[in-house]
Formats: structure tokens, sequence, C-alpha cells
């Protein structure tokens, strides 16, 4: 620190905040700690009585906090994301549009491990609405070495840290399995759930059939819905290991790509998850994405809505955290299972 003229503080950092009092009116700081000094800011300084300032000797190769958060920022900021004003050594990142959010973890620790520098998002790999809060950085000294900021640089390494990809996907056809639903025995309680589900990412449900528990008939079904002009493929019912269960067996033999059969997830360790040739995407769902609130499905939909293929070692990490703890009160999206 040094001790400089106020009339010569003009661009100077300030060293702690600065409080004004105006009777009646107004007592607070009026600077803060870290404020760069500006020539307006000379008068209100003065009738504070402050003749003097302590001020941030910047030497060079040292940078005001809130530089250091801009440099931050650029290695994380992806299109469609909006940036606050640095304040007090601190910049966030909100959403502009909803879509997905994707964080590049082994590079956001890199940055992390840093010194005196840090990067905090949600949670990354979930669904986004337009204004949520993304993440906030901000450098932890007032001022920086910028050679840390340098390495920030190269751990990040090209590309932001960051992305929030757009719904990309808009049709789905869905398969309703089972005899007693197709005889008009039980009513179809399932299609209305993955109908609201859907809708919230922008996805409706273009096509729709119903068809009973034979193998053949279910195989024609997939290929006719095949035919349609969809973007997702959900097959309902049937998902069991029952000997009369076959929708597993008719999306393979449908010609699909099978990633999983089964996932280490409680509600919906019966889901399978499959890719044709053109890329169009087929799930298996299990009974528990009709009664349950939060399922295997509500982890992998944000992903599918954002047209990111799921992996086989993507769905086994779910394994941590694959738990829903049934509360009484479902809270979910805000709550562990999933994370």
């Amino acid at each position: 620190m040094k001790l400089i003229k106020t009339e010569d503080a003009v661009g100077q950092v300030l060293c702690h905040d600065m409080t004004q009092i105006i009777p009646g009116q107004f007592k607070g700081a009026r600077f803060r700690k870290g404020h760069v000094v500006m020539p307006e800011d000379i008068p209100v300084l003065l009738s504070m009585g402050k003749e003097n300032l302590y001020v941030w000797e910047l030497t060079p190769g040292m940078l005001h906090e809130n530089d250091g958060a801009e440099r931050l920022r650029r290695l994380c900021q992806g299109p469609g994301m909006t940036a606050s004003e640095p304040r007090e050594g601190k910049i966030e990142l909100t959403a502009q549009h909803e879509g997905l959010f994707l964080v590049d973890v082994e590079r956001l620790y890199a940055v992390n491990s840093i010194e005196e520098l840090m990067i905090a998002t949600r949670k990354g790999g979930t669904a986004v609405r337009t204004g949520d809060k993304l993440c906030g950085m901000r450098v932890v000294p007032l001022v920086i070495d910028e050679a840390k900021l340098d390495a920030a640089d190269r751990a990040a390494g090209g590309g932001p840290i960051l992305q929030l990809l757009p719904w990309k996907l808009r049709r789905a056809g869905v398969i309703t399995t089972g005899s007693e639903v197709f005889h008009g025995r039980v009513e179809d309680h399932f299609t209305p759930i993955l109908r609201e589900k859907l809708a919230a990412f922008g996805i409706g449900v273009t096509e729709h059939t119903v068809v009973d528990d034979g193998m053949e008939h279910l195989t024609a079904a997939i290929a006719a819905m095949r035919e349609k002009d969809i973007d997702l493929l959900l097959c309902t019912g049937g998902m069991s290991v029952d000997p009369d269960d076959n929708t597993p067996g008719a999306i393979r033999r449908s010609g699909a790509r099978i990633v999983t059969y089964g996932a280490p997830v409680l509600p919906g360790a019966m889901l399978l998850v499959g890719y044709y040739e053109d890329g169009l995407p087929v799930l298996g769902l299990p009974g528990c994405v009709m009664y349950a609130k939060a399922t295997i499905f509500d982890l992998l939909l944000p992903k599918l809505a954002a047209g990111v293929p799921i992996t086989r070692p993507e769905i086994l990490r779910y394994g941590n955290g694959g738990l829903c703890l049934g509360c009484e009160v479902c809270r979910y999206p805000v709550c562990p299972f999933g994370k």
C-alpha cells in the first residue's frame, strides 16, 4: 500500500471501504475496497474529509481483481450466456435461453487448482431455463500475479469450459405396449405423463400407436414408426424380464444398436437405450416413469432433447447418486438424485 493525495489518486485502487455519512439521508460504504478511483470521485472523497488515500501500488505483472475476473470469464463463457459487470473481483454468467448446460469438468478442475482464483458452476449435464445462473468466478485477492491467469489460460486450453446447447429434438413417436391397454381394459396413463415431460423440453408427441404384447406386432409397430417424421422413439411397457415382456427383444430385432439394457438407477433400472444407423434414439421406458416424479428418464431427457448422444459409461456413472430417496415432498431436480 501507499499513501497519496486524493487529487493524485485517479486510476488507483482503494485498499479499504470508504464510509460516507449524510445526516438523515445515508450512511454506508460509498466506495468499496478495490474501487478504481475515477475523476468524478475526487470531489466526493474530498467532501468526505479524505485528503489522502491508501491505495494499492500496482507493479508490473500484477492485475486488479476485476481484470483478473475478466480473464476467467473469457475462459468460461460460451454462446448463449450473458456476463455480469465485474464487481469486487466477481463475474457471474446467466443463461440467455433454455437448454442443456455442460461443464468440461477436467479443465474446470485444472483451472481451480491454481491458487487465488476460482470458478463455481451449477451441476453440468442438467437443464437450465432462461435467466438461470450458470456460474460465478472471482479472483480471491485484491490484486493478483498475472502469471497465475496465464497459467489458467494454459490449463483451460482451447474453447470455453462451459456450453449451453439449445433444445434440438422436436417430434417424438410413442409406442404403447400392452394387451390390457390395446383391448381397452385399462386406460393408457403412460402417454399423458410422457407428453407433459417432453413438452417441458419443447418436444411434442406427434405420433402415437398402441399394440399388444406379441413380438411380431411390436416389431411391425417399430418399423412403421421409424418411417414417420420423428426425432425420438419411445416404447412404453413390456420392459421387465417376464416371459411375455417383449419390448427389449423387439427393439433389438428392429436393428437398433443397444447402448444399455439396464441402468444403476432406482427408479429406472430396466431402462433400454439404443440408436439406429440414422441417429434416431430409441428408448424402452420402464413402468416407473409413469408413477415416479424423478427416474432415469428424467436424468437423460435434457441430453436427449439437446441431441447429445447417450453412452454406456455415462449411464454407469449415475450409480453414484442414482438412488432416489423417495422424499415425502419431491423437490427434484433440486435434490441429490442423479448428482
